[in-house]
């Protein structure tokens, strides 16, 4: 069995994922975000973290790799358009979150390094800016 699909594997970059997702987490919070849920589940896909300030909503995809170039090309064209899709869904269920601004973000973890926040990053079709 090839390394990378070994379950052990699975596990350890579950917690790593877990562990990104905790700091992305305290990134906000310190910055004055309010995290309204985390790993948020729909049929049309995952969010890693939703969080407010004022009267913006952000959708967050945390992507830990081992540097920054790597995270980045990581959130694909196929899983911005399934965030915002994931997004469309929670503010349906949050009628009074319609009338907020919204933004698209990613929070990069890199290895023994503060995790960096790059804000509005695509939009709600997933499109970069």
């Amino acid at each position: 069995m090839a390394p990378e699909a070994r379950p052990d594997s699975r596990a350890a970059a579950e917690r790593r994922g877990r562990r990104a997702e905790a700091w992305a987490a305290w990134l906000l919070r310190a910055k004055g975000y309010r995290i309204l849920s985390r790993r948020y589940r729909t049929p049309a896909g995952e969010i890693d973290l939703i969080a407010r300030r004022g009267r913006q909503i952000v959708f967050v995809e945390v992507k830990q790799r081992a540097d920054a170039a790597a995270a980045i090309a990581a959130v694909t064209p196929q899983g911005r358009r399934r965030i915002a899709r994931a997004a469309a869904v929670w503010v349906s269920h949050h009628p009074a979150a319609a009338a907020f601004d919204r933004r698209f973000d990613v929070i990069v973890a890199l290895p023994r390094r503060l995790p960096r926040h790059l804000v509005a990053v695509f939009d709600d079709a997933g499109e970069m800016w």
